[in-house]
């Protein structure tokens, strides 16, 4: 369910496979536009790629990107309850190994996004970030249309943004306070 303060809003349904996150990554630059949407594209493929890699399945990835005033929020639900590793802590609990070649996805997310979360659904969960400033809207027009390519998922759950109950692990203000 959109946020009714939103400027605008996209939700896709993305296939469980590697195919999601260049589907993701053409809505996100399709939705934004300024400065912002670099940083929101390479969020956002790390969500998603870790929603693909690290959940077992056939369920789809829903993706929804939303517009305010304010900030621009991204949030990927998928099939796994289990929490997205160190994403609520605030500092992290390990050093990613040097020389893997995986492991820095949500230390990306929690350096760049100005909060990121993530929420329990009755199906799953639901990871998020949001970026603060302000995000230059693009000229009307509808998000890429994807046909789908796998069976369909249960409906989505309606979303909360980020209050007490969910882990949400805010970026500190650089006046410290």
């Amino acid at each position: 369910m959109p946020d009714p303060a939103a400027i605008r809003s996209w939700h896709r349904t993305l296939p469980h496979s590697p195919q999601a996150v260049p589907l993701a990554r053409a809505l996100v630059r399709e939705a934004l536009a300024g400065p912002d949407r670099d940083t929101a594209e390479l969020l956002t493929a790390e969500l998603v790629a870790n929603a693909v890699e690290h959940t077992e399945g056939y369920r789809p990835v829903e993706l929804y990107v939303e517009l305010l005033a304010s900030h621009c929020q991204v949030e990927v639900l998928d099939s796994d309850p289990a929490p997205p590793g160190d994403l609520g802590s605030p500092v992290p609990l390990e050093a990613p190994d040097p020389l893997a070649e995986g492991g820095r996805g949500l230390l990306l997310i929690r350096a760049l996004a100005a909060a990121c979360g993530h929420r329990p659904t009755d199906w799953g969960k639901a990871v998020w970030f949001r970026l603060a400033a302000p995000t230059k809207i693009p000229p009307q027009r509808d998000a890429p249309s994807t046909p789908p390519t796998h069976e369909p998922g249960p409906p989505p759950q309606p979303r909360q943004h980020a209050n007490a109950a969910d882990h949400a692990t805010p970026k500190p203000s650089p006046s410290g306070a």
